[in-house]
């Protein structure tokens, strides 16, 4: 097989030179799809030769067979979730240096927003997975290049943001993928690129004071304005959240503008320090610019109206993100909405690499070089549901099928072995000979706001718990579902409750102190973007008249239900059975104050417990 050609960050390069690049990227793309299946096995024996002293492999028998014995590997490494490697973490967490999962140290932790226990769950990472990392973000340009012109002649509006980090028994940073990412080398030292360069100072970025952060990053945009081409953040929830923002504070940021003074609000030095470089002069005529668009009565259509040279909005829109397409499409007078990259903590997977299509049409490309993929098949059984074949009928990367649904299972360099991720992928397609997957769902997952991810079993504990609150009246819960609300923003979770009344009026205060018991119950995640991130909004409890969901069940045996296999759903969606809903509400309660969260105060114990 030949070399595949080598491909990193480019150098600095003039303006006319960066077309070159973006063909070496496009041929680098060709070669490892048209070869996939001979990169996929150098690959494994590469992580195999690697890790060849890791404790865990040797554990599982591949200790004296040789690294490169994949057919060993198959039959003898076991497919895991995280509770199965969870011992292991937390020795590592804990202190252990000795080669327990990977054959290098491990140099870091990435907080996926996953959750075990309650808990966000440790990724193991090692120096080498940013350069990794670095080559497929060094590869969305090129291919967006490709249907969008001009965007070396523009800047890129980009909101990002860190998140809190704490530290392991052990001494191990643990912090979210991106914060890694834009806390290294690889983005703070990033070479001039006119395909990339962005709005936001690096000192922004970094500034933890979500507010400050936000503030200064649309304050920069603005000044930019008619520089802008692409706007865009991580998750869609994100930059709607950031108009919302604007909505509240453009008379601020147009006062800035026009006196050219920074709010005194904004405290951190070097925040200052950067945006006095940006905003260096008063400038009347742009605030008033500014300011006629935004006092105008809607903002429909408020992204192009600010930033008039947009060509698309880059956010990711698949998943649990797809509920925010419609309020996408009102502010940005449908722009294209782009999701370019497909990547989780565990390991950055692939591109899309027809960004402007529709968001229900997007699908990724799994690069074959950032890991070993594997796939569990999954097969429906009607109104069973969807249930899992046998772990060894595990397929490779070059032999799925065209429209099968599959959950997705990597074996990285960093020393994750045949795990699961969770997300459910159906196949679109194939660029060459890799598969181009549709992200259909994140597994087990009912409720999602942003970057949180409640299962049902989590929202059935808290609920257990909340209801607690009832027994003094003797009033108790007959049913309930749960609702994702994102008509406004921050959205917030919504729990419908039916109740059998008891012999004492339950007062206002109860409910509250039932949404205040849910949120205390729900994951880290959650609760860090209720209290730090403002990423969510109080949970609202929406009690709901006697019989409700005997209607609900009325309305599912309409649509094709079998009564034997009838169950209330935990979680619904917007549509009719919202509105069903909505329409035999009694009274509303929500959560009075935010739940318990502190950053950093957490750590992780040998019995996973937290202390």
């Amino acid at each position: 097989m030949p070399e595949a050609p080598k491909f990193m960050l480019p150098p600095a390069t003039a303006a006319g030179a960066v077309p070159n690049e973006h063909q070496k990227a496009l041929e680098f793309i060709e070669h490892v799809t048209a070869n996939a299946d001979a990169i996929q096995h150098r690959v494994l024996t590469e992580i195999l030769s690697q890790n060849a002293p890791a404790e865990y492999l040797h554990r599982h028998g591949l200790s004296g067979r040789g690294a490169a014995d994949l057919a060993a590997f198959k039959r003898l490494i076991p497919v895991v979730t995280y509770e199965d490697i969870q011992p292991d973490i937390l020795r590592i967490a804990h202190g252990d240096t000795s080669p327990i999962l990977s054959g290098r140290p491990i140099s870091e932790f990435l907080t996926s927003s996953g959750t075990s226990g309650g808990e966000r769950k440790l990724m193991p990472t090692i120096d080498g997975e940013l350069d990794r990392r670095s080559l497929l973000y060094s590869l969305l340009m090129p291919v967006m290049s490709q249907f969008v012109s001009g965007l070396d002649k523009g800047k890129g509006m980009y909101l990002l943001f860190v998140k809190s980090e704490a530290r392991t028994p052990g001494g191990l940073v643990a912090r979210p993928v991106l914060t890694s990412y834009y806390k290294s080398r690889h983005f703070l030292y990033r070479a001039f690129d006119p395909y990339n360069v962005c709005t936001s100072p690096n000192e922004a970025v970094l500034c933890q004071d979500s507010y400050q952060s936000m503030y200064a990053q649309l304050l920069c945009g603005l000044v930019q304005r008619a520089e802008v081409v692409r706007v865009g953040a991580v998750f869609a929830s994100g930059f709607i959240r950031a108009i919302r923002f604007l909505e509240k504070h453009w008379q601020s940021i147009c006062r800035d503008i026009r006196t050219g003074e920074l709010d005194p609000d904004i405290t951190d030095r070097s925040v200052r320090e950067a945006v006095a470089r940006v905003l260096h002069r008063p400038d009347p005529e742009l605030a008033r610019q500014i300011e006629v668009e935004c006092r105008k009565g809607s903002w429909q259509g408020i992204i192009p109206r600010l930033w008039p040279k947009t060509k698309y909005v880059d956010v990711i829109v698949t998943g649990a993100m797809a509920q925010y397409i419609p309020t996408l499409d009102f502010y940005s007078d449908g722009l294209p909405l782009t999701c370019t990259m497909y990547a989780s903590s565990e390991c950055y997977f692939g591109l899309n690499l027809n960004p402007i299509c529709k968001p229900s049409d997007v699908s990724y490309t799994l690069i074959p070089t950032m890991a070993y993929f594997e796939f569990l098949p999954l097969q429906c059984s009607g109104a069973n549901g969807r249930i899992e074949f046998d772990h060894r009928d595990l397929v490779d990367l070059v032999d799925v099928k065209l429209g099968q649904e599959y959950e997705l299972v990597v074996t990285t360099y960093a020393g994750l072995y045949r795990y699961r991720i969770g997300d459910v992928l159906r196949v679109a397609g194939f660029k060459n000979k890799a598969p181009q997957f549709n992200f259909i769902r994140r597994k087990n997952v009912a409720l999602s706001i942003d970057s949180d991810k409640t299962d049902e079993v989590e929202l059935h504990t808290a609920v257990r718990n909340a209801v607690n609150n009832l027994e003094p009246f003797g009033a108790s819960l007959v049913e309930y579902t749960s609702y994702a609300d994102t008509s406004s923003v921050p959205g917030h979770y919504v729990l419908y409750w039916e109740l059998r009344a008891g012999g004492t009026p339950v007062p206002p205060s109860a409910f509250e102190d039932c949404c205040l018991t849910v949120e205390e119950s729900l994951n880290s995640v959650y609760r860090q973007g209720r209290v730090c991130d403002k990423s969510i909004g109080p949970l609202e409890i929406r009690v709901v008249e006697e019989g409700t969901f005997d209607k609900l069940m009325d309305y599912a045996l309409s649509q094709g239900a079998s009564i034997n296999q009838y169950k209330a759903p935990r979680c619904v969606r917007p549509g009719p059975i919202v509105e069903l809903l909505d329409g035999r509400v009694k009274s509303t309660f929500f959560s009075p104050k935010c739940p318990k969260w502190k950053p950093g105060h957490k750590q992780w114990n040998k019995d996973n417990t937290n202390i």
